[in-house]
C-alpha cells in the first residue's frame, strides 16, 4: 500500500491530503477563501497567496491528523506545480519541499489538470481507452487518454473557458462569487426563453468558445436597461446555460463518435453542473461500450487528494523531481519524462 501525501495551492483553496494506492482518500483537508474574494467577484492573486501562507500549516496538521498516519508512515509527496496563479502555486510547492526534506521523503511534480482528471478514479476505475471532458474556471478541454497518464488535448477553447463565462455573467447579474452553483439553480427555475448562440457549432474541429455568448448575454442586458424592460434572470440563467451545455455536449459527441473509448471521465468544477451531468449520462446512453465516470461532486472541485490520485500515476512510473522544482502557472497538459 501506497500512502502519498499531496498539496494543492493552485487558485483560492488551501489542502493537504493523504491517498492511498491512488484511490483510497485518508484524508483530504481544505480551507476555502470565498468570503475573502466574493466581494472583489473573483480571486485577487495577492490575496490568496496571503491566505495559503496563513492556512498551509494548519490543513497539513489537520490532513495528517484525519489520515491517523505519521510522516514516517508515508512514502512520497505530491505538489502542484502547475498551471495556476504563480504566488498560490508557490507556497503550496514550498510546503511540500519543506515537507519532504525534513522527513526524506521524494517529491513528485503533478499537473493540477491531471488531478482533475485522476479524481474519477475516487467514483471508479478509468478504463482505457478513455477521453475526459475537462470544465473549469481557466480550462474547457476535450482530452485523449490511450493509457494511464498519457493525454492528448483534441480540442480547447479558444478564449474564455465555461466555467469563466459562468462567472463573468454572474458578476453581471450581480450574484455571489463563484456563480456556477447559483447560476445551476436559476436555470432549473427558468425558461429558455432567450436564444443565445452556440458558437463554431458547425466547423469541423473540437475546439471551443464562450467569448462570443458572453458578450451576447451582455448585450441582452444592456440592451434591456437601456429600454428600462425587465429582465427574468431565471429565463436568462436557462437561456445561458442551455447555450454552454450545448456547446459542451455537440463536441462531446462529434469527439466519442471518432474516438471509441471504454470509459468517459467528466471532470473540473464545471463538472458539479447538474444540467451537464444530466445531457452527458444522456448522450453516453448511446454509446454502449463507454462507461460514464463523472468526478465524485466532493472532488470536483479545486483538492489536495485529487492531486494525491495523479501522484500515484507518477509514482508507478517513477516520476519525481528534486528540491529545485519550480512552478509552472502556464503548464498544459502533457506526459512528464523522468
Amino acid at each position: 500500500m501506497t500512502k502519498i501525501i499531496a498539496f494543492e495551492s493552485s487558485a483560492d483553496e488551501t489542502s493537504v491530503a493523504v491517498v492511498e494506492d491512488g484511490h483510497i482518500v485518508l484524508s483530504n483537508s481544505v480551507a476555502t477563501q470565498i468570503n475573502s474574494h466574493q466581494r472583489f467577484g473573483g480571486i485577487v492573486p495577492e490575496v490568496a497567496s496571503r491566505h495559503h501562507i496563513e492556512w498551509i500549516t494548519r490543513v497539513l496538521d489537520d490532513a495528517l491528523a484525519q489520515a491517523q498516519v505519521k510522516p514516517s508512515d508515508l512514502d512520497a509527496v505530491a505538489v502542484t506545480y502547475g498551471p495556476g496563479l504563480v504566488g498560490s502555486l508557490l507556497v503550496g510547492l514550498m510546503g511540500a519541499k519543506t515537507f519532504a526534506l525534513a522527513h526524506d521523503l521524494p517529491i513528485i511534480p503533478v499537473n493540477h489538470l491531471a488531478g482533475h482528471i485522476s479524481a474519477a478514479n475516487f467514483n471508479q476505475p478509468i478504463v482505457y481507452p478513455a477521453m475526459a471532458l475537462m470544465v473549469s474556471g481557466g480550462h474547457t478541454e476535450l482530452v485523449l487518454m490511450t493509457s494511464e497518464n498519457k493525454f492528448e488535448v483534441l480540442g480547447e477553447t479558444r478564449d474564455d473557458a465555461a466555467g469563466e463565462s459562468f462567472d463573468k455573467v454572474g458578476r453581471l447579474l450581480k450574484l455571489p462569487y463563484p456563480a456556477g452553483k447559483t447560476i445551476d439553480e436559476m436555470a432549473h427555475r427558468g425558461k429558455a426563453t432567450i436564444k443565445f448562440p452556440t458558437a463554431m457549432a458547425h466547423e469541423d474541429n473540437y475546439d471551443f468558445s464562450f467569448s462570443g455568448l458572453k458578450s451576447a448575454v451582455i448585450n441582452y442586458v444592456h440592451h434591456a436597461e437601456q429600454k428600462q424592460e425587465t429582465i427574468n434572470q431565471d429565463d436568462l440563467a436557462t437561456s445561458f446555460q442551455n447555450a454552454v451545455v450545448d456547446a459542451l455536449i455537440g463536441r462531446t459527441e462529434r469527439a466519442l463518435r471518432h474516438y471509441p473509448v471504454k470509459s468517459f471521465v467528466l471532470a473540473g468544477g464545471v463538472a458539479a453542473n447538474s444540467q451537464l451531468r444530466e445531457s452527458l449520462t444522456t448522450l453516453l446512453n448511446d454509446f454502449n461500450d463507454t462507461i460514464f465516470i463523472p468526478v465524485p461532486l466532493t472532488y470536483t472541485g479545486d483538492n489536495a487528494a485529487m492531486i494525491g490520485a495523479a501522484g500515484y500515476w507518477n509514482y508507478k512510473q517513477n516520476i519525481f523531481a528534486d528540491l529545485d522544482l519550480n512552478t509552472d502557472p502556464g503548464l498544459d497538459f502533457e506526459l512528464l519524462q523522468s
